[in-house]
């Protein structure tokens, strides 16, 4: 037998390896994995709700809610809103019925189609802004009166204007309104009414439609009910189970906006931006000038030469607290107004749900002096009979009524908490109190700061307001009191902030930096022009050919308001300045104003405006300065320039047309 070699016994190889199985696995886990998240995925996803969209139809929104008067507002401050408002709820006391309207929600090139509705009429509440310009919200409505023909035959209409008799255009776009929705073929039905901010604009709307009502029962053959008991626009509901983080605490729009923002801001959306600077600028005296600044870092927001920044106030504390308790109400409850009209667009008279306190605090006039449909209506409220009639008669459209809301309400600056403590029997329903007052609006300045050489910083050029009143009671002006207390770092380091955003403007330097240009503003006045300074220095730093830049600027004393005294020196001494000219109103037995100072130089005026081309900027007090200041430029133009007062006028107002005579005013 032959011996064979030893041999290894042959081990079976097995059917997967170590590689395998691990391959396997992961294959498996991630089939798993995938097929658990599709499974949540699934059942997490919400099932969106088809949004429906706006309704932009007004016709349709009228025929669907039956109804026959549309009032339309132009609002730039809310006041033509808040008229509008009156006049769609007064409506169902003269037999209609009404809906109030903001043009730029709805598609007005379907205003011939009211003549679809019988017994239709449209009401139009126009306030004009700046020079002659129509408000915001009205900007697409003018546009399309201005570029259409469209046939209003069968169209009703009326006009009330808002507007301010201290301005050159006055009461423009309701003027403007009222004859090109005639030239269409529109029916007025009665006059156009024109309110005056200047005088007493509760007055004349109170009067104007006081006459307007019977004119629409005429036309329309209807009759007023003769019911004049309060009718309610909003109801309380008191939430039983309250989400706080659901609840406004302040915000414009979106919820919690303050603490997550996000650009672009605007008038809904403010930014929070923190104060970097506060300080007095006037020496002595009895006022308080203050120079802040906003800064705007990371916010995206971008300004120029000439626009102004809005402000959003915050009242009183101690009147929010004193309202309370007259009231006898827990200021902290949350509550939602929600209108009693469903197909409203606007749904709650401010951002709801809130508590009294944030609504007193953030969203409600509670310091100018209450208009005569809330003292109308708060007059159920009154127990004792003759604070009743007293109320009443100060709403009425009578003389003795209009004459004594003059006397008792306006002149004495009574806000709603002095009309409270003056008659003691008055209390009304706290809520019945918030769905009556107007909403407290932006404060809007001119921007003391040029955007090209202070991008991430917006600064506000201002004087506290506060006086004493008739009453013995001290005013405070809402939001320079507010941006008087504004620390730039708080006891506890918090920064303060203040929620702002910028609105363009038209008052703009001009293209060439070589033409020169001479601004004229006395006091705060001089706020856009810092700006104007600054931009044209640092033209100057970058070699442009800068013209020359002359400052008219007026105050009380020299060693008391002369405002940026050291920055306007050292414009001058730099060359930025060409001419630094000073009124020191006070400083003399008698007064000296700006204006005397242009009559003084006007030969050199008249060669800059006639022969090189100069730019004029006034800005400032618009009742005295800016009108003294006109008929001076009339005066040089006669004087000088030789022409006719009638050519002088002419000659300034095609001035104005060109862009080459611009106003920044207030009154």
């Amino acid at each position: 037998m032959t011996d064979c070699p030893d041999v290894a016994p042959v081990e079976e190889e097995p059917l997967f390896t170590n590689l395998d199985i691990f391959l396997f696995s992961l294959i498996v886990g991630l089939l798993i994995y995938w097929f658990l998240s599709r499974k949540k995925t699934e059942e997490t996803i919400p099932e969106f709700k088809r949004l429906t969209p706006r309704e932009t139809s007004f016709i349709e929104k009228m025929k669907k809610t039956n109804r026959n008067m549309v009032v339309f507002y132009g609002s730039q401050t809310g006041t033509a809103e808040e008229f509008c408002g009156r006049l769609s709820k007064d409506a169902q006391r003269y037999g209609m019925r009404g809906m109030s309207a903001d043009p730029e929600e709805y598609d007005m090139s379907e205003l011939p189609r009211l003549a679809e509705i019988d017994n239709s009429l449209a009401v139009f509440c126009m306030a004009t802004y700046g020079e002659g310009d129509p408000t915001d919200n009205a900007q697409d409505f003018y546009d399309w009166m201005q570029e259409n023909d469209e046939d209003l035959k069968g169209v009703n209409f009326a006009v009330f204007g808002l507007g301010n008799k201290t301005y050159e255009h006055f009461n423009a776009m309701g003027k403007y309104t009222d004859k090109r929705l005639e030239e269409l073929g529109g029916k007025r039905i009665y006059d156009l009414g024109m309110g005056d901010d200047d005088g007493n604009l509760e007055e004349d709307f109170v009067s104007w439609k006081e006459q307007f009502w019977p004119a629409v029962c005429e036309h329309f053959g209807v009759e007023a009910t003769g019911d004049d008991t309060s009718i309610r626009q909003y109801e309380l509901v008191v939430p039983t189970d309250i989400n706080m983080n659901k609840v406004y605490t302040g915000e414009m729009g979106r919820l919690k906006s303050f603490e997550t923002q996000k650009p672009p801001f605007d008038a809904k959306n403010p930014y929070l931006a923190t104060v970097a600077v506060n300080r007095q600028l006037n020496q002595s005296g009895d006022r308080h000038l203050m120079h802040i600044e906003l800064d705007i870092s990371g916010s995206k927001i971008r300004y120029d030469s000439g626009d102004h920044v809005a402000v959003y106030p915050v009242n009183d504390v101690s009147i929010v607290n004193r309202i309370g308790q007259i009231l006898d109400a827990d200021l902290d409850t949350v509550i939602s107004l929600n209108n009693l009209d469903e197909e409203s667009n606007k749904k709650h008279p401010f951002p709801c749900p809130t508590t009294y306190r944030t609504a007193l605090t953030h969203y409600l006039d509670i310091t100018n002096p209450p208009r005569t449909n809330v003292l109308f209506e708060l007059a159920q409220y009154a127990t004792d009979p003759k604070d009743q009639d007293t109320l009443r008669k100060m709403a009425s459209a009578s003389p003795e009524g209009k004459g004594l809301y003059q006397s008792w309400v306006l002149d004495a600056q009574r806000n709603i908490l002095a009309v409270l403590e003056d008659m003691p029997s008055l209390h009304p329903t706290i809520d019945h109190l918030c769905e009556l007052l107007p909403r407290l609006q932006a404060r809007y300045y001119s921007i003391a700061s040029s955007g090209k050489v202070y991008p991430t910083m917006v600064s506000i050029c201002a004087v506290v307001v506060e006086f004493q009143t008739s009453t013995g009671r001290t005013f405070n002006g809402v939001a320079t009191n507010w941006l008087k207390n504004k620390v730039v770092v708080t006891d506890n380091g918090h920064k303060a902030t203040v929620p702002m955003y910028v609105r363009k403007s038209q008052f703009r330097l001009p293209f060439k930096a070589s033409n020169p240009v001479v601004m004229i503003g006395p006091g705060t006045g001089i706020a856009p022009f810092m700006g104007f300074l600054q931009e044209r220095g640092w033209m100057k730093e970058q070699g442009k050919d800068v013209g020359e830049t002359i400052l008219y600027f007026g105050c009380r004393r020299r060693n008391e308001d002369f405002l940026y005294q050291q920055e306007l020196e050292e414009f001058e001494k730099a060359g930025v300045l060409t001419q630094l000219n000073v009124a020191f109103s006070r400083d003399q037995e008698g007064k000296v104003y700006v204006q005397h100072l242009l009559k003084k130089n006007k030969e050199h005026l008249w060669k800059l405006i006639h022969t090189d081309n100069a730019h004029l900027y006034i800005c400032g007090d618009a009742r005295n300065m800016a009108r003294d200041v006109q008929n001076t430029f009339y005066d040089i133009a006669e004087e000088v320039g030789g022409l006719t007062h009638t050519q002088a006028v002419a000659y300034i107002k095609k001035l104005m047309t060109k862009g080459r005579y611009s106003l920044d005013v207030w009154s």
